[in-house]
């Protein structure tokens, strides 16, 4: 009976939207987490017969006979929509508005992109990650520096003690990618190059398609709660309806073999 393996399958994919559903509950207040959305395809089917089949000597079928089989997971996509602006006066919490990511150094030297602009000196006065992976590129904090400045296109200055001037320490850069969402993501606010995220172009903030930096600012994730509940109990009524699918279809293969 076809309807088992078909429900079964809506079971599967359900389980997997639930799945989906819940990382992004989870990371409501992931900084700068982008929220997720499971997207289905149908599987093969079966032609008992096809369309424009001829029927008999003059005539052909309109719409011919096609099974399908149930469901599958196509692709689990990434929405890399605008977070809302939270401010932490940090004077080295930086938000992107806009497109692009900061680029930080890993351990084994590979290049890791983030949203996350949670920034702190390390105790050699270097920019790093909540981690402590160097920002690219490096940015070292002088010794007695009284206060940072970030600008909106990324220069960073600092008013050191003894010193009227402000003295310039480099320039934050940014990056972009064709495809954002083929970007994979490692943990830890952290995506790494794919072949489907494309080759990064890097710039500094306000080149044209580059967003701005806020400093002082983090951006907060672009989960909506409200959205996300209503999807999950879309997807536990989804559920619910093939499970009982596969309960009918156990009722009539009951019925089938009482038969006498």
């Amino acid at each position: 009976m076809r309807s088992l393996t078909i429900a079964s399958s809506g079971m599967l994919a359900q389980q997997t939207n639930v799945d989906v559903i819940s990382n992004n509950i989870a990371n409501m207040n992931t900084t700068a987490f982008k929220r997720q959305r499971a997207e289905f395809q149908d599987l093969l089917y079966e032609q008992v017969q096809r369309p424009g089949a001829a029927t008999s000597a003059d005539n052909r079928s309109p719409s011919g006979i096609q099974i399908g089989a149930g469901v599958k997971t196509g692709g689990i996509y990434r929405i890399n929509e605008q977070g809302a602006m939270t401010q932490t006066d940090n004077p080295y919490d930086v938000a992107i508005q806009g497109r692009g990511f900061f680029q930080v150094t890993m351990p084994d030297g590979t290049t890791a992109y983030t949203r996350d602009g949670s920034f702190k000196p390390s105790d050699q006065g270097e920019l790093v990650t909540q981690d402590g992976y160097i920002v690219q590129p490096g940015i070292t904090i002088p010794q007695g520096t009284i206060d940072i400045t970030i600008s909106k296109t990324g220069q960073v200055e600092a008013n050191i003690a003894g010193n009227p001037q402000p003295q310039v320490l480099g320039q934050i850069e940014l990056a972009n990618f064709m495809n954002d969402a083929g970007l994979e993501a490692k943990g830890g606010n952290l995506f790494v190059e794919t072949a489907g995220s494309g080759q990064p172009t890097v710039a500094a903030p306000g080149e044209p398609g580059f967003g701005i930096l806020n400093q002082k600012f983090v951006e907060a994730s672009n989960v909506n709660p409200v959205g996300e509940i209503t999807a999950l109990i879309s997807a536990q009524r989804a559920y619910e309806m093939n499970s009982r699918v596969v309960k009918t279809a156990d009722e009539m293969l009951a019925t089938t073999s009482q038969l006498r």
